[in-house]
């Protein structure tokens, strides 16, 4: 029994020793962790409380003074609709057509695949800020590439103000917004794809389903969890877009591309004179109660339509 006891022991010693390496080298990231996003997170809760420009120390006491100003004031309310807005049409039309071109990118008979989804992907590995300044250019009013192209056509007579004009704006910017993440979009859903049992879809074809029927009978059920999931992921991300507004159109014209994350910036750092970052951040916090709330909900769609799958 000794010796086995000894054996035990060094087991044990040795599994110490490989959980302390992991430690160690999980410390610097879990450092960086705390300090850049736990206590920014748990002091926006704190400065929200506080008439607070961002320097110096917190003095002024103001309660839920910066709450009750955030939500009486019509702008913050018309970004809140904006950034909502665009969440909504960014994944109502590019999830599905995310995974139409994925299904294309994925068949066999399509030759250059490889090239086609470097094409597609190339735009998520671009700064949003160089996009966005390289998009002003292109819908400019004058020898813009847009302009130039529909003149030229003739299908209008006059350059239109693309970026500057309420009926045209927001549509802009949620094309671009649309064409800048699909290639995320596309990878999350080749990965799908290309998990799904082949014998389910020979299985079918044997059965005498035709395209369509395998699509809609075979393929969309397996790929439901894994598309309510991608949907979950596109809208949290689109809710964030202050980098493409700012750099194209800066909340303009009439804040109507106004977004709440420039919103927030706009009091955190410029303020027109003296910051107000303890309002700014009251702003985020009631954000976030937001984007925690639409992720509940659709969390709940992931854990049941995950339920549903596992079931079957």
């Amino acid at each position: 029994m000794e010796p086995n006891k000894r054996g035990v022991g060094k087991i044990s010693r040795n599994r110490k020793k490989k959980l302390l390496f992991c430690y160690l080298f999980i410390l610097p990231q879990l450092a960086l962790f705390l300090a850049f996003t736990i206590y920014p997170i748990i002091m926006s809760y704190v400065y929200s409380f506080f008439n607070w420009n961002g320097y110096g120390s917190l003095q002024e006491f103001v309660g839920f003074a910066n709450y009750m100003e955030t939500i009486a004031d019509p702008f913050f309310w018309n970004a809140f609709k904006n950034s909502f807005l665009f969440m909504f049409f960014v994944v109502l039309i590019q999830v599905p057509l995310a995974l139409l071109i994925a299904i294309l990118l994925n068949s066999k008979w399509l030759k250059g695949a490889t090239f086609y989804r470097t094409i597609y992907f190339l735009p998520v590995v671009t700064t949003t800020a160089v996009i966005g300044l390289v998009m002003r250019f292109i819908f400019g009013v004058y020898k813009g590439l847009v302009n130039e192209l529909l003149i030229t056509a003739g299908i209008i007579d006059k350059p239109i103000d693309w970026l500057g004009s309420l009926d045209t704006a927001m549509l802009v910017i949620i094309m671009v917004g649309i064409w800048k993440t699909f290639g995320m979009k596309m990878v999350y859903w080749l990965a799908a794809l290309q998990s799904l049992p082949k014998e389910l879809f020979e299985a079918a074809k044997v059965d005498g389903a035709n395209m369509w029927q395998t699509f809609r009978f075979v393929m969309l059920p397996l790929l439901l969890p894994v598309g309510s999931v991608i949907v979950l992921l596109s809208s949290v991300n689109a809710l964030h877009v202050f980098d493409l507004v700012k750099s194209m159109t800066n909340g303009g014209p009439a804040f109507h591309t106004d977004m709440v994350d420039l919103y927030i910036y706009r009091y955190a750092f410029e303020g027109g004179g003296m910051p107000r970052a303890g309002f700014a951040s009251a702003a985020g916090v009631v954000y976030g109660f937001a984007i925690l709330l639409v992720s509940l909900i659709l969390g709940l769609i992931v854990k049941k339509t995950g339920g549903k799958q596992a079931s079957h």
